[in-house]
């Protein structure tokens, strides 16, 4: 897809962010940065005060065919509204996340209704790839010059209850991983979960990649250079597939499903290099912290992770469980292992 734009999409997005953060039109919360160790992955852990007074969604239980009571990509705010893509005949719509952590955080929704919990069709991946791919064009890197990093998007998808999804427009987001970057000092700490995955060693029976220390299922694919949608989707029901063969045990009537609704929960994430999928079972994990310590953060202790696990970041609400984690690491590898399935036996789980 091409997106028609007038501009570099880094510096258009930058704009609008900071009109809208200036305008008071987004809310933008600041987090207190540590890297944690765990399993022998570096893992950013944010604290973030803010999200314990965050304005709740829409309920996850109005998610009918008639679409939700209250939609915010159906009419947009025209100062969270960065533009409408392609430009001829645009299907999508780039739009400000209203509550960042993390600066230039954007979201791409379809123009017309589509659930959130139906599997992707080709032109969201192809919408979603020509974001990431026009991030890295020449003419941003142009303007970054030679001192400072390459600009690159992370692109994540939340599907299902248990995924972290918080609205049931089908929506993907954005986040530079220059800007999840620039606030830990040293660099050299972290970088992007996905980002380790190119390097894994293929399996005798299958093509799929996995880091085998992370303790969720997780399957990955890389992807060839310039891919046509087509190559996107194959690859996209690939890794769904994988997916629900490990939660459901079997495939099952899933074996060719290409379009309706998903049969698992799931988060998808996304570089110009590489695609994975989790699969779900629970959005929360519980820290074990002392309610008395933090009486005013509502459910002290519940710890809410979406698909930004696949970038090894997490954030909590309660300055208890940032304490707790960064005292006892392995806390974290039990959060992860509770939101996700076990790492299944990638002998004879063939490429689907």
């Amino acid at each position: 897809m091409q997106l028609g734009l007038t501009d570099s999409l880094p510096a258009l997005v930058a704009k609008r962010f900071t009109a809208a953060k200036e305008g008071s039109h987004l809310i933008f919360s600041h987090t207190h940065l540590a890297i944690v160790r765990a399993g022998g992955i570096s893992y950013q852990l944010r604290y973030c005060p803010a999200l314990a007074k965050k304005p709740s969604s829409s309920p996850k239980t109005d998610q009918d065919r008639s679409g939700p009571r209250f939609d915010p990509f159906e009419n947009p705010s025209q100062e969270l509204l960065i533009t409408q893509i392609p430009r001829e005949d645009p299907t999508h719509m780039l739009v400000l996340n209203k509550y960042p952590v993390i600066p230039n955080h954007f979201i791409l929704a379809t123009k017309a209704w589509k659930l959130q919990t139906d599997i992707l069709e080709k032109e969201d991946l192809d919408a979603a790839y020509a974001c990431v791919k026009a991030w890295r064009d020449r003419e941003a890197d142009k303007e970054d010059g030679p001192s400072k990093p390459k600009r690159r998007l992370f692109a994540f998808f939340n599907s299902g209850d248990e995924s972290g999804a918080s609205q049931p427009h089908r929506h993907l987001q954005f986040l530079p991983v220059e800007a999840m970057a620039e606030s830990q000092g040293d660099s050299e700490l972290w970088q992007p979960l996905i980002d380790s995955l190119p390097s894994q060693p293929v399996g005798p029976d299958s093509e799929l990649r996995r880091l085998t220390q992370l303790p969720f299922a997780h399957f990955a694919l890389p992807l060839p250079q310039n891919p046509s949608a087509d190559a996107l989707h194959a690859i996209y029901l690939s890794l769904y597939r994988a997916a629900v063969s490990t939660v459901k045990g079997s495939l099952g009537d899933h074996a060719h499903v290409t379009d309706g609704p998903a049969a698992v929960s799931y988060n998808l994430a996304m570089t110009e290099s590489m695609m994975v999928i989790c699969p779900r079972k629970s959005e929360c994990a519980r820290v074990p912290v002392d309610p008395a310590v933090s009486q005013d953060v509502e459910e002290a202790g519940m710890i809410a992770l979406n698909g930004t696990i696949l970038a090894g970041t997490l954030m909590v609400k309660a300055e208890a469980e940032w304490n707790e984690i960064r005292r006892n690491p392995e806390i974290l590898t039990n959060i992860l292992g509770t939101v996700g399935y076990a790492q299944p036996d990638f002998r004879g789980l063939a490429l689907l």
